[in-house]
């Protein structure tokens, strides 16, 4: 759908793109977003035509949704989305989609949990799997001969980001698809196929969506007969959203640019109050003006995230402060309206010291999560 047709046209604001995206035309007494379908099959007489067959293939309230994801993960383009059962089904549906025995892929060491359980997996395929770290743009060095160069950029947990438009310019001259995980910053913070990649990817869990009660991926793409083969993988496998999911998802994206702009907003000041907390080392978050990835982030993002990561001295040091939260709750995940922090090492997956914390910044008022965070600060040095 372009903009034209879906009535907003070139000019509108991030606000405006967020409320109206993917609504069909307006008809008299229906409703503005129609109630989601449940069907598992549609009528079909005669010879197969039209867009509703069978459920597993496509469903209109996913249609309505992978317009909306797309106006703002490109507007004004013509683009291609398609939403998975979560943001690991997309991810796995762009590799596995791509990618044959035999092929050579570059994944950032520094990413997601799960993809070293993805790596293993595309090994046991006979797929060659290399990595580098998100920092100093070190995926450059091991991409000769790959077939596909996956970014994670801001990297979940440790929030290093390299330069999208030179890492995917390196990758086509050299022959490779690029996909962009872009989870951490959502449309509205960065727009990776505007910087040069194929695929965009992310997990609609997260801050897409907001209020932590959702499962969701997408995969957004231009080039037709590279989404046909993520479409097929996706037929093939199953990993379909639910029409639920799907329809609280689009109703979600109407308030994105409100959460996004207080989130973000919040987090800057939650990660300016840290910087003079003594027990407090490795603060990261790419909207402080001294972080490492300030100056790339600012280059190709438009909002930094609403995810702050630092350390304290001890594991035992970290779970206390964690207990003496009250406004935050200690939960994985991230980008909700309720503010998160976790010990990520409880998990056994991330490369960080036992005392790492990454919050999630939700919607809170930003004077008392502040002071709430301050105060678990002082309560846990005991």
């Amino acid at each position: 759908m372009s903009d034209s047709e879906s009535g907003f046209g070139s000019v509108a604001g991030d606000g405006t793109r967020a409320v109206r995206a993917g609504l069909p035309e307006p008809v008299k007494n229906e409703p503005t977003l129609p109630g989601p379908v449940f069907a598992a099959h549609f009528h079909l007489p005669g010879e197969v035509s039209g867009p509703y067959a069978y459920g597993r293939d496509e469903n209109p309230t996913w249609t309505h949704l992978e317009r909306a994801i797309g106006e703002l993960e490109a507007p004004g383009e013509d683009v291609e989305t398609l939403v998975f059962a979560s943001g690991v089904a997309a991810v796995a549906g762009v590799l596995f989609s791509q990618l044959r025995a035999g092929d050579a892929v570059v994944l950032p060491s520094d990413g997601y949990q799960v993809l070293p359980l993805v790596r293993a997996q595309l090994e046991a395929y006979g797929i060659e799997v290399r990595t580098a770290p998100t920092a100093g743009d070190a995926q450059l060095d091991v991409l000769d001969g790959a077939k596909l160069l996956l970014i994670e950029s801001p990297c979940n947990p440790g929030l290093d980001v390299c330069d999208i438009r030179r890492l995917a310019e390196a990758a086509h001259a050299r022959g490779a698809l690029v996909a962009v995980d872009n989870t951490l910053a959502t449309p509205l913070g960065q727009r990776p196929l505007a910087l040069g990649a194929d695929f965009s990817v992310a997990s609609g869990t997260k801050q897409l969506t907001g209020h932590g009660d959702i499962l969701l991926g997408y995969v957004a793409g231009r080039d037709t007969a590279a989404m046909a083969a993520v479409r097929r993988w996706r037929k093939i496998i199953g990993a379909i959203s639910g029409p639920m999911e799907a329809w609280l998802a689009h109703r979600s994206l109407a308030t994105l640019q409100l959460r996004v702009d207080r989130q973000n907003a919040t987090a800057l000041v939650l990660a300016e109050a840290l910087r003079d907390r003594p027990e407090v080392t490795g603060l990261r978050y790419p909207g402080l003006s001294d972080d490492p990835a300030h100056k790339i982030a600012s280059q190709q993002m438009r909002r930094y995230g609403s995810v702050i990561s630092f350390t304290l001295p001890t594991r035992a040091r970290a779970e206390r402060f964690l207990e003496a939260l009250r406004l935050v709750d200690d939960a994985t995940s991230f980008g909700g309206v309720r503010s998160t922090a976790e010990r990520r090492r409880r998990w056994g997956g991330d490369d960080v010291p036992e005392g790492f914390i990454r919050l999630s910044v939700g919607a809170e008022d930003p004077e008392d999560l502040v002071a709430d965070v301050l105060r678990a600060l002082d309560e846990s040095d005991r």
